[in-house]
């Protein structure tokens, strides 16, 4: 296997929170703490079944997001950010503020 290597850190960042659903996926467990799947389904408007259930998997296996399973009848599943994932949450709030002060002049833009 080689080792990938980054032009610089946002570059290595990207790499693993890319994508559009990702962070707003971080967002929401990071407002909300640990969550179902069907309430984080409903905490990422406009997200559909199949792409959360992709995405989770991503951040699962690069280590953003704890999925743990409680055995019991019906079956309870809920996702955590990990300390990794807490730590890109944290990285990624000027970035979010950053939108949210230029949201309209964005939204204008054709």
């Amino acid at each position: 296997m080689t080792k990938r290597s980054f032009v610089c850190g946002l570059d290595a960042a990207i790499t693993v929170m890319g994508g559009k659903w990702k962070g707003l996926i971080l967002f929401s467990l990071g407002a909300e703490g640990p969550l179902r799947f069907g309430e984080l389904r409903r905490a990422v408007p406009g997200i559909s079944e199949r792409i959360l259930i992709l995405q989770l998997r991503e951040m699962e296996a690069s280590g953003l997001v704890h999925r743990k399973v409680f055995h019991q009848v019906p079956p309870k599943v809920e996702y955590s950010l990990t300390d990794f994932g807490s730590s890109l949450n944290d990285a990624l709030a000027p970035l979010g503020q950053w939108g949210e002060e230029h949201m309209e002049r964005i939204e204008a833009l054709p």
